[in-house]
């Protein structure tokens, strides 16, 4: 079999099955009622997430050394803060960018 036509079998197989396993759940769902512990505890999926995500990048140096990245860290802990008086995305983001721009230079981490 060519590579190409291998390619895009495998293509359309796992779209076939993504689409299959996100229908099965509308399917499912869509006539029963979710149980009140369950529906709970989907409320915290998308933060347990985004947390998930986010922490290995932000107390890890990208070059995987296994050191904290005390920088990037403290940038965080900045943007949690601006969060928290101004509970506004941007100045948040803003102001974590200029705090990690700040302290890398500060510890001459910037060629």
């Amino acid at each position: 079999m060519d590579t190409t036509l291998k390619l895009w079998a495998v293509i359309a197989i796992v779209g076939a099955l993504n689409y299959a396993s996100r229908l099965s759940f509308i399917a499912i769902f869509a006539r029963r009622r979710v149980p009140v512990l369950l529906e709970r505890a989907f409320r915290y999926v998308p933060a347990a997430m985004l947390t998930a995500l986010v922490v290995p990048m932000v107390a890890f140096a990208p070059e995987a050394t296994g050191n904290a990245d005390v920088p990037r860290i403290l940038a965080a802990a900045i943007v949690r803060s601006v969060l928290r008086v101004w509970n506004a995305t941007t100045p948040a983001i803003a102001a974590g960018m200029v705090a990690l721009w700040l302290l890398q230079w500060a510890l001459g981490r910037i060629g």
